[in-house]
């Protein structure tokens, strides 16, 4: 006998009042709303929650008293499987699904352009990767996830919001800090969290029930989403292990050499391979469908999380890896030493930050202020060569290039300066690293 969400669900309306529930798609999810609601006998008077999973689905089911009311939000962050169109085509899963759940009520919160605009370009100016691997794809995402989910709750009139990250992972501490800085009077219910539900007793469970799935690729966690894919599996639990080549979405396609030209202008892509694009999104798939067919952008991010374990998880990201290396390349040819200097060790907090759920703090708003304007000269156009798992950078071609100057060339012919010049500064120079030299041999050290 098949598993029955409707059945399972009404043996359980029983047992609250006035009372929504709520679950994910993802079928750990399920369990999760399931055994909660089977376990929970008091309620407030009203439930509401989003649960983001894995693909960034976030069925609900709503149960009132009297009757179904289900719903389904899904939060749209462009998860890139086909470009152009992929972010649409995932909420079209989602609504067959929730259609086959029995839902009467759709709702895509599509925050594309705002998660570009507030986060994406940023870390690109920062040039930001998480121990200088990782391109913070899923951190930030999970932040504008929070954001567009407790706006949209409180939009509603909701007494409650959920969502099913477990208690090991940085996931729960971004969904709860946001929630209770933006949303304070709602209540947060996690129930995988709560019942401590693992991956493979929800699989287990589900199979007992008859319940139909692809069990082998639900082994792995994954996060497609614009800036990025995270992949997790039983190997990332091992620091001896790496992931297998049928554990990562993209499949490389591409054989030989293939020429890229990334244009940006102040700081942010503007054409690829010389097609000019005012929506940046649709550059960044642009990038990520040339780069992906080469297996571009695979690693492993080991790092530290926000409750204080080490964890690792692997990754695919063609086009932020490409992206950031062009841009950090152009920079080093428009911006001065210490604008390199200062705008690094800035970044690095705004990627820590940003990773460890400090999205809202003010401090974050003067960091992207500092970026955008050492942005204004970092214009031209940057070209690499793409092959199977990996890509050289080739060089700029920029107005603003400091390399461009009358002053001289490196190594070869100095022309704003003679060579009397050069002896009075290097002594001038050696100053101070002379006088310590000195007092050390007088105090005979």
């Amino acid at each position: 006998m098949g598993f029955s969400i409707r059945s399972e669900l009404a043996s359980y309306a029983r047992l609250k009042r006035r009372c929504y529930f709520l679950f994910v798609i993802s079928y750990g999810g399920l369990l999760a709303g399931l055994t909660y609601a089977a376990m929970t006998h008091q309620s407030p008077p009203l439930w509401i929650g989003l649960i983001p999973g894995a693909a960034l689905s976030v069925p609900l089911l709503l149960l009132p008293t009297q009757s179904w009311l289900p719903c389904l939000f899904h939060v749209l962050l462009g998860v890139v499987f086909a470009p152009i169109i992929c972010a649409r085509r995932e909420a079209g899963l989602s609504l067959i699904e929730a259609v086959e759940l029995g839902a009467v009520r759709h709702a895509t919160l599509d925050i594309e352009q705002e998660y570009y605009e507030k986060s994406i370009k940023y870390m690109v100016f920062g040039d930001i990767l998480r121990n200088g691997t990782y391109p913070i794809s899923v951190s930030s995402e999970r932040i504008f996830q929070a954001i567009a989910i407790i706006e949209y709750a409180k939009s509603i009139g909701a007494d409650c919001v959920a969502h099913g990250s477990t208690g090991a992972g940085n996931d729960q501490v971004r969904f709860d800090l946001t929630f209770q800085v933006l949303a304070p009077e709602i209540e947060i219910i996690t129930p995988t969290r709560d019942m401590t539900l693992t991956r493979e007793y929800e699989i287990d469970y589900l199979k007992k029930h008859g319940f139909e799935a692809d069990f082998k690729k639900m082994e792995y966690s994954i996060n497609k989403g614009l800036w990025g894919t995270s992949i997790g599996g039983k190997e990332t639990l091992h620091s001896e292990q790496t992931l297998p080549e049928e554990a990562y979405p993209s499949q490389i396609t591409a054989e030989g050499e293939e020429r890229l030209k990334l244009t940006f202008e102040q700081g942010e892509l503007a054409a690829v391979n010389g097609t000019p694009y005012t929506d940046k999104v649709e550059a960044i798939r642009a990038v990520e469908a040339i780069g992906a067919k080469y297996g571009i952008g695979r690693d492993m991010h080991i790092g530290d999380t926000i409750i204080g374990i080490k964890g690792r998880v692997g990754f695919e990201a063609a086009a932020p890896m490409l992206i950031i290396a062009a841009h950090k390349m152009l920079e080093k040819h428009t911006l001065t030493k210490w604008q390199l200097y200062w705008k690094d060790q800035l970044s690095t907090w705004y990627g820590m930050f940003l990773h460890e759920a400090q999205y809202l703090e003010p401090v974050m708003r003067d960091i992207e202020a500092m970026l955008l304007s050492s942005q204004r000269n970092v214009t031209g156009t940057v070209e690499l060569i793409l092959r199977p798992r990996n890509y050289t950078l080739v060089g700029v071609d920029s107005t603003f290039d400091l390399m461009k100057t009358d002053f001289g060339e490196y190594g070869e012919v100095n022309k704003a300066w003679t060579a009397d010049d050069v002896k009075g500064f290097t002594k001038i120079l050696g100053n101070q690293i002379k006088i310590y030299h000195n007092v050390q041999k007088r105090n005979k050290k």
